[in-house]
């Protein structure tokens, strides 16, 4: 399944290209206001998977202690995202 982080990104994206046409904007601006009325953008899934997505950039940042990057990739395991 989707990041619904991630669509939505997608979706304004696509609103604010200049180089797409109206209706494609528009049916852009339909889909993100659905997944806002839906509350799809602040469910459950939406919260774990930001949270996976930080776990995991912690993981790549080379700036972040070893005990850290071993807690991150313990969070992982126990979501089952590593």
């Amino acid at each position: 399944m989707s990041n619904p982080g991630n669509v939505a990104r997608g979706l304004k994206a696509a609103i604010s290209n200049p180089n797409n046409s109206e209706e494609a904007k528009e049916r852009a601006q339909e889909r993100l206001q659905q997944m806002e009325e839906s509350g799809e953008l602040n469910s459950r899934e939406a919260h774990e998977d930001n949270v996976a997505i930080g776990h995991k950039a912690a993981l790549a940042n080379p700036n972040i202690s070893e005990e850290a990057k071993e807690h991150s990739a313990q969070v992982l395991e126990e979501m089952g995202r590593k």
